[in-house]
């Protein structure tokens, strides 16, 4: 969906993506299209009004494109944004944020309607969301009390398309849909916003979630170092900078130890427990322990693991999983997470999500090794995409005579290359560096890291680690502000906790602003 996905999930995007792309086809070929004028710009200005835990903020809404322009200054794609600003405020001091969510290949529908935008889709909290007419209410946690906001579209999502030379530009995929090319974009963008909006000298802050995690991080070393903007902070949520904590593949041990807290997270949440405790957070301290210590260590024994030594890992697991120990042993003491959210109900025939496993489905195939869909992505999906597009043909006058794409799938070029080293990422994706670089480069820069306990697509704990092994001067380690949800992926799909995803961001805002 709008995260970093699985192949299951990537494999149904792609033919979701050819329909897209067929759906947005460029005119044909031919003596038309050789004197084609690219796009213009374009922006749709309205007012509004939004009561934030009870402040009342008056704004204006700018929903509107920015032409991307190559070095030799022909037009490359059109970004699609939505700016809020608050009315009458000093825009040389107002703090500006810019965010994103991620994919790669989702639009920003998901923090727009759901987190922070003035208006916010009703969903239900952990069931199917009931098909229309969807809810919008008065967003209480809009972040527009501390910030302007900027939503951005990535290329090819949203209203964001490439200019070809069809259509009069000379962009290609090519210069959209990969780890560098992708944040080389967002870099254009956000200096073009800046000019166009006088906000060079505003406090500046990225917020990503998902795969806009990893676009942070490189992003904020690309800003520094190649635009010379340096940012006030980098707010990051449900994150992954080190896709190695993530890959289950053949000889990486580490994924299984980094997602068994949220196993057992996931397992309490659900009374799948052997001794259900009572209490879910000294138990996940527990476990955290026996993941980088017994259980890290049987792992890394891989066939020298003695038979006794192996049992009683299987039993541990157990307790600490709630599946069976005979599964556990059958899977050599290593459970993915695609065969976890498959196998914890599948007595009742029933799958847990992906992005937020509190949200179950009906189980595809019950005889399946893993789950087929996220049962979260399926539940909410709908009231976004139908609510949004009611919101911003009706509200913000704009859109209505073409296609809004909330996901797509596109080729991704993984290789990136460390702006400070020179070395190339050809393999597992790493921008942990690069967040590590840009701290080190602006040493007053704050990170605020938001992980949601029941994720099982960024787990929290993989978070952690990665954080406590970031290459970074031990006084700058405090710098990284780290807060945990009792909610999934999109912490603010769970009301209580998009109060205090707001709370923090707010305040994490107030105290790198500067302008007290």
């Amino acid at each position: 969906m709008k995260k970093y996905l699985s192949p299951a999930l990537l494999l149904l995007l792609a033919v979701y993506a050819g329909a897209a792309i067929a759906a947005d086809a460029p005119p044909a070929k031919g003596p038309a299209a050789a004197t084609a004028t690219p796009p213009k710009e374009e922006k749709s200005v309205t007012q509004g009004s939004v009561t934030v835990e009870g402040q009342r903020v008056d704004y204006d809404a700018t929903a509107g494109t920015i032409i991307l322009k190559n070095s030799d200054g022909k037009p490359t794609g059109s970004m699609f944004y939505i700016a809020y600003t608050k009315r009458g405020a000093n825009p040389a001091n107002r703090p500006v944020t810019f965010f994103y969510n991620g994919g790669p290949g989702s639009s920003t529908v998901w923090l727009h309607m759901g987190a922070f935008g003035p208006q916010r889709v009703v969903t239900a909290d952990h069931t199917h969301t009931p098909a229309a007419p969807y809810g919008l209410v008065n967003n209480d946690y809009s972040l527009l009390d501390a910030t302007d906001e900027v939503f951005i579209d990535a290329m090819g999502t949203g209203y964001s398309r490439i200019i070809g030379k069809d259509e009069g530009g000379a962009g290609e995929p090519k210069d959209f849909y990969g780890v560098d090319a992708d944040v080389a974009s967002f870099a254009q963008f956000i200096r073009r916003y800046l000019s166009d909006n006088g906000r060079w000298n505003s406090p500046k802050y990225l917020f990503g979630e998902s795969y806009g995690t990893p676009r942070s991080a490189a992003l904020s070393n690309y800003l520094e170092q190649h635009d010379d903007i340096d940012l006030n902070g980098v707010i990051l949520l449900s994150s992954i900078l080190d896709f190695r904590t993530a890959s289950f593949n053949a000889g990486n041990d580490l994924p299984f130890e980094l997602f068994l807290p949220s196993y057992t997270a996931v397992a309490w949440y659900h009374h799948k427990l052997p001794n259900q405790p009572a209490e879910l957070q000294p138990l996940l301290q527990q476990v955290q322990q026996f993941a980088l210590g017994d259980y890290a260590r049987a792992l890394d024994a891989g066939n020298t693991l003695s038979a006794s030594q192996f049992d009683a890992i299987a039993e541990k697991l157990h307790t600490y999983t709630g599946l069976s120990t005979a599964y556990i042993e059958k899977a050599n003491l290593r459970v993915s997470a695609s065969q976890f959210e498959h196998e914890l109900l599948n007595d009742d025939d029933t799958t847990v999500g992906r992005l937020d496993a509190r949200f179950t489905g009906p189980t595809m195939d019950p005889l399946s090794e893993v789950a087929y869909y996220d049962p979260q992505s399926a539940a909410i999906s709908s009231a976004y995409v139908s609510a949004f597009n009611d919101y911003v043909h009706k509200t913000l006058k704009f859109g209505r005579d073409r296609r809004y794409i909330p996901e797509t799938y596109h080729k991704w070029d993984w290789t990136h290359k460390n702006r400070t080293t020179g070395q190339t990422w050809p393999g597992t994706l790493n921008v942990a560096v690069d967040l590590a670089d840009a701290m080190k480069y602006n040493p007053d820069l704050q990170v605020l890291v938001n992980s949601g306990y029941f994720d099982l697509a960024t787990p929290y704990f993989a978070t952690d680690y990665t954080m406590d092994h970031l290459p970074i001067p031990k006084d700058l380690q405090n710098h990284i502000h780290m807060k945990y949800y009792n909610s999934g992926h999109m912490v603010y799909v769970h009301v209580p906790a998009l109060k205090q995803l707001h709370d923090n961001a707010a305040a994490f805002i107030k105290s790198t602003d500067n302008l007290q």
